[in-house]
């Protein structure tokens, strides 16, 4: 089995499969609040989005990952990036992660509605049974994001990855499992309708 390229598409949001049509618009996102600075996330460098963009072709020559372009349909512009990834078939699981949006897309409806449509897709048509998000111990943010999406944390993985800088991250997981996914869902769909925002 293996994740097919796909675009989700909602009503502020396309996801589009990564390519190299959109590395400009990548970089454009990434300058916008410098993203790669951050030293809770791996947000990879604009000099650096042509090593990017060949693992995300890698991963899905594989079938257990999927990255997406994530676009701002009134724009049409380039916010940021998301996928699938470390998808175990056999067990019906795949984590979402890898997540970054622009500045200028903060804390708008383009992180809610992109998460309500993979996570649709992921329970929906991957038949998956659970759906996992992993992210720094220090990023109060993310965490905080990843909540409000109605995941469950589940605990803490220590001493989990060595990031740019040396430091050695300890990794939060959260998940939410199809037995959740009703409830998510109904509650997604009203932040969306409502304008709240779930980073």
């Amino acid at each position: 089995m293996r994740i097919q390229p796909t675009t989700l598409e909602g009503d502020f949001v396309r996801l589009e499969p990564l390519s190299e049509i959109h590395k400009p618009g990548l970089e454009a996102a990434i300058r916008d609040g410098e993203l790669w600075k951050l030293n809770v996330t791996m947000v990879p460098h604009p000099d650096d989005l042509d090593a990017f963009i060949q693992r995300a072709a890698d991963e899905q020559a594989l079938g257990e990952g999927l990255v997406f372009a994530t676009i701002e349909k009134a724009a049409g512009a380039v916010a940021g990036s998301t996928r699938f990834m470390h998808t175990d078939h056999a067990n019906k699981r795949t984590e979402i992660g890898f997540t970054f949006l622009g500045k200028s897309w903060q804390r708008t409806r383009i992180n809610t509605e992109a998460k309500l449509l993979m996570l649709t897709h992921a329970f929906e048509v991957l038949e998956m049974n659970r759906v996992e998000f992993l992210t720094d111990f220090l990023n109060d943010v993310s965490r905080t994001a990843i909540a409000r999406l109605g995941a469950k944390q589940e605990g803490t993985l220590r001493r989990h990855m060595i990031m740019r800088d040396g430091r050695v991250r300890d990794s939060v997981v959260f998940s939410i499992i199809k037995d959740d996914w009703d409830a998510v869902k109904q509650d997604l769909t009203q932040k969306l309708k409502a304008r709240i925002t779930t980073d």
